[in-house]
């Protein structure tokens, strides 16, 4: 068992920190509203820290999932960030969705004060995290890895390197382009459908059974018939995603047309007020043109 700091208390790092305490580990909790972490710490135990670096001091690991590329290189490097408290040899391990560049750039400044850095972005959604069932994709040293996988799998059901600094972020990248495709696919599909006035379930049941079918498909077209999409990822966080994916695509002369034009598809949803819908809504701006 490790001594751990989860520092961000959001949607995917509340259950994930729990899976940490539920497997044994000492956890001590960090989260930007206060409350929310004497909330997490009152149903796991564990402790709550008022600052990044009181929760970092004498952990082994150091695990974040915040916001952005500002976010977390404040609870990294602003002040009482946790740079400045981490032992010698211990781990930061960072779950949030950032630029492969800010990751480089923790990943220096980590190794500057003897302290190894992970990227390891997750995908699986709320429920995932819930589930302790998320999909992680690692970049960083080979040897850190090792150290730190043992304590992710509590929340994992795959957990991989992929590569130097940066490759978790890259791949994660993948993930959300193959995603905007997807639901925009699923989308169109169940907007001709229903143009066409045909049970919307049924052609569903039928076409998931083959080469059609997805985790998108088996999961939202229920949700997006009902004319809901209060289920897992927003819309906002999505668009800083494809940003993310965009402005890499410019730097390796990658091409990502349907990536660039999902993009704008959601900055259309956002302007009809649903920048906390979830990324299913794409279908929703289908059904009101």
């Amino acid at each position: 068992m490790a001594k751990c700091a989860f520092l961000g208390l959001g949607v995917m790092g509340y259950p994930m920190a729990g899976h940490l305490a539920a497997a044994g580990h000492d956890v001590t909790v960090f989260n930007r509203t206060f409350s929310k972490a004497e909330a997490w710490e009152k149903e796991h135990g564990g402790a709550a820290a008022a600052t990044p670096s009181k929760a970092a001091e004498g952990a082994d690991f150091v695990m974040a999932c915040v916001g952005n590329d500002d976010d977390l290189r404040s609870v990294c490097l602003g002040e009482n960030g946790a740079f400045a408290s981490m032992k010698a040899g211990s781990v930061f391990v960072d779950h949030t969705t950032v630029s492969a560049a800010v990751t480089r750039e923790l990943y220096a400044a980590a190794d500057s004060v003897n302290v190894s850095f992970v990227d390891a972005p997750i995908s699986g959604g709320q429920a995932g995290a819930e589930n302790g069932q998320l999909s992680i994709m690692c970049g960083g040293d080979q040897g850190a890895f090792d150290r730190a996988e043992p304590i992710m799998q509590s929340y994992s059901k795959i957990c991989r390197r992929i590569g130097e600094s940066g490759a978790g972020q890259m791949t994660k990248m993948c993930n959300q382009i193959a995603i905007a495709g997807l639901v925009q696919g699923l989308s169109e599909a169940l907007h001709f459908a229903n143009k066409a006035g045909l049970d919307g379930r049924a052609v569903v049941e039928v076409i998931s059974q083959g080469a059609a079918g997805s985790w998108q498909m088996a999961n939202r077209y229920e949700t997006m018939l009902d004319d809901k999409f209060e289920h897992g990822f927003a819309v906002d966080w999505m668009r800083k995603d494809l940003g993310i994916c965009l402005a890499s695509a410019d730097e390796i002369a990658a091409s990502l047309p349907v990536t660039a034009l999902v993009d704008q598809f959601y900055k259309d949803v956002q302007k009809m007020g649903g920048g906390r819908w979830d990324t299913s809504s794409l279908f929703k701006r289908l059904q009101s043109i």
